[in-house]
């Protein structure tokens, strides 16, 4: 059994510890409410732009928009969001793993180059093969957590679209935790660009005659083609195209990042209420051990003593 000193020592520590894993969970609760707040007002925003994206990329179709245009996949950009500091559980090791997964399995035969967003993702990425060399794309955003505005983020979507346009990349995707609650990050991954058209929308039932009207005049009665809402372009398609989907794009990259950073601040919470508990735990058994210990020598001192006074005696 260890002796009182060293058990001393311990309790000391871990109880130093545990002041250290409180004080940090109580700093992660009042950021994630910022944060909460946040994306929670700019989800439903984010949301409906991206659907009238969808359904303004269907209008106008692949000829048109120069952000829908498909091709065959050659080079592939993955946009991976973590974040700077560690201490939040399994938070960065999850979407690390969901980039290499992807790179690794669905774009195997693809040219892939990793754009990290968070020193997480840069520190383990610059150690593997996938790179982004030869093009202009931005380089060290860790500092984009340091200040999360729309401002800072805009000129990042902004590069990667011009990237997409001049033939860089086919096909950029974004990787990063989805915040649900406190407790719960959900790994994504979501298609950046090329623009998705909107699926086809279901025909309600008992409407077979108005099925047959859009099969055969590809126009449904709520003015849809194909699934897509049929829009009137106001002013102009052109000005729709230079402005709405670029604006909505910069969106998408904006909301992905709120979401990282509300659900980094979720995890780092959860982390550290579940370190304070077990060093709770912990405290608990080495005061048990340092009482066994201490009735030990006690009992120890008291036999010698018996055994004196009884030698004494004899």
């Amino acid at each position: 059994m260890a002796n009182l000193k060293e058990v001393r020592n311990r309790i000391t520590s871990v109880s130093s510890t545990q002041q250290i894993t409180s004080a940090m969970k109580m700093v992660s609760a009042a950021k994630l409410r910022r944060a909460q707040d946040a994306i929670v007002k700019m989800r439903p925003y984010a949301s409906k732009l991206k659907e009238i994206l969808e359904n303004l990329s269907a209008s106008l179709g692949s000829s048109d928009g120069i952000y829908s245009k498909q091709s065959p996949l050659k080079n592939v950009l993955i946009v991976v969001i973590t974040s700077n500091h560690g201490l939040c559980g399994g938070f960065n090791a999850n979407i690390i793993k969901a980039a290499s997964r992807l790179a690794r399995e669905q774009y195997s035969g693809c040219k892939i180059s990793i754009l990290p967003i968070g020193k997480k993702a840069t520190d383990f990425f610059k150690k593997t093969e996938y790179g982004i060399i030869g093009t202009d794309m931005p380089r060290g955003l860790n500092e984009l957590f340091d200040e999360l505005t729309f401002v800072n983020v805009a000129p990042v979507a902004e590069k990667i679209m011009q990237a997409f346009v001049a033939g860089e990349f086919d096909k950029v995707e974004l990787v990063y935790n989805q915040f649900k609650n406190a407790s719960v990050q959900i790994p994504t991954v979501e298609q950046f660009l090329p623009v998705q058209e909107a699926p086809p929308q279901p025909s309600p039932k008992g409407r077979e005659t108005n099925t047959q009207a859009v099969s055969e005049g590809n126009t449904s009665p709520s003015g849809r083609k194909g699934g897509a809402t049929d829009y009137i372009f106001e002013p102009s398609q052109e000005f729709i195209v230079a402005d709405i989907i670029p604006r909505s794009l910069k969106t998408q990259l904006y909301k992905a990042l709120l979401d990282s950073h509300a659900a980094e601040h979720g995890a780092r919470m959860t982390s550290m209420h579940k370190a304070t508990d077990n060093a709770g735990s912990l405290i608990k058994e080495l005061k048990l051990m340092y009482n066994k210990a201490r009735q030990a020598a006690i009992t120890n001192e008291i036999l010698e003593i018996v055994g004196g006074a009884e030698a004494l005696n004899a």
